[in-house]
């Protein structure tokens, strides 16, 4: 079997384009409908992606990194991620749902059993998208610190104010998820006795403290919720740079990196190689790369750039996006998918410039040629999102072996 190439869908409103939900094809008016999800979750399964994934923010979307602007043209306002996830969880299975959440406002204990939760509905197939919030807009929500304005501009220039900024939140968001991993072993297999004769609900002894402290927050533990389905659900990581780079190299299941072309593919990788050098890793399996990329398909690749180009009138600029925009007929698509793969990267995470019509015209013309040449077979019958992706369920820090026991 040729080796796969893992395919992961990004949703968010009717597209990327800020202008997709004035599209014909687009239902603008089904964005706050959990049913218009799952027929888009519906579709990717079909596609044969192995997960979905669902943005969020604790603010109002906004152009750029500043505050709210007053616009009144783009998509405002979403549903709550994890909310939706485990709405879609009993509706559509067999593929791997994952909710953005930040890292900056939401205490990790909830976020914790949040997604363990969902590993529960979802009968295994649960991830989170791990998040940072760096807009003062934001924190005023919960008034608990104050924030300096974001600005990618200062913070690719780099310096001290910056780096700091930078350090800070993403050394939070390291402890966030480390303290969700050993909330999320906190309750040994097997804890979940039932014993009606001697009484005995659960084995107490296989329930631990974590007692975590950091910087920001210290946490005891146990969870409130039992350990789940995959054990430890899968962490999602997108990152652009040294310090984000530090987190996905620490804690993350896969690292979604944004190269646009084969030169800023090598440093990335580079770069992530170097950052294993200074960080130790936390999780034991390897850490695997996917790239981004913001997809518009038609049949051909004129008529694909004509639909950008009257998206982009419509919206008035032009699109811009951290991840390169792959505008094109099917093969190009399929070809450029492909090339990733032969460099070695382990998948992709999509974002259909338009919705539904990007991800259909995916499912329909794009998937096929990946299928076609193997790119998308999978082992048969995996019970949950890690077996999906090949990967084992990890053992619990916390169960007492044999020896332990001696």
């Amino acid at each position: 079997m040729t080796t796969p190439l893992y395919l992961g869908i990004a949703l968010d409103g009717a597209g990327w384009h800020p202008a997709a939900w004035r599209e014909e094809d687009a239902r603008p008016h089904d964005l706050f409908d959990v049913t218009y999800y799952a027929d888009l979750v519906r579709t990717a399964k079909q596609a044969g992606a192995d997960l979905v994934t669902f943005e969020d923010a604790v603010g109002l979307q906004s152009s750029g990194f500043g505050p709210v602007d007053e616009r009144r043209d783009e998509v405002r306002g979403r549903l709550d991620a994890l909310v939706l996830a485990n709405a879609i969880a009993p509706v559509v299975g067999g593929i791997g749902l994952v909710p953005t959440i930040t890292t900056t406002h939401i205490e990790p204990f909830h976020t914790a059993t949040g997604i363990q939760t969902l590993d529960y509905t979802s009968e295994g197939w649960a991830g989170w998208r791990v998040q940072v919030s760096g807009r003062a807009h934001e924190a005023a929500h919960f008034g608990r610190r104050d924030l300096a304005r974001f600005d990618p501009a200062t913070l690719q220039a780099g310096g001290p104010a910056a780096d700091a900024q930078l350090r800070e939140l993403f050394d939070e968001a390291r402890d966030s998820v480390e303290v969700a991993r050993r909330l999320w072993d906190s309750w040994e297999d097997g804890a979940i006795i039932r014993d009606v004769p001697t009484g005995r609900f659960i084995d107490r002894e296989k329930l631990h403290y974590i007692d975590f402290e950091g910087a920001q927050f210290t946490v005891r533990g146990p969870s409130i919720v039992p350990r789940s389905p995959q054990g430890q659900p899968l962490v999602y990581v997108l990152a652009h740079q040294t310090v984000p780079y530090e987190l996905a190299v620490a804690e993350a299941d896969i690292v979604g990196v944004t190269p646009r072309n084969d030169d800023e593919l090598s440093s990335i990788l580079n770069q992530l190689h170097t950052a294993g050098e200074r960080v130790e890793r936390r999780t034991d399996d390897a850490l695997r790369v996917w790239a981004e990329a913001v997809v518009l398909i038609e049949d051909t690749a004129a008529e694909a750039s004509s639909a950008l180009d009257r998206l982009d009138v419509s919206h008035g600029s032009a699109y811009t996006s951290d991840a390169l925009l792959i505008v094109g007929s099917p093969a190009d698509v399929a070809d450029q998918l492909a090339h990733w793969h032969e460099r070695g990267l382990d998948g992709v995470r999509l974002r259909p410039a338009r919705l539904p019509y990007d991800l259909d015209r995916f499912a329909s013309d794009v998937a096929p040629l990946l299928a076609a040449g193997g790119l998308l077979e999978r082992p048969p019958g995996a019970q949950s999102l890690r077996e999906r992706l090949g990967s084992t369920r990890p053992a619990n820090r916390y169960a007492r072996t044999e020896s332990d026991a001696r």
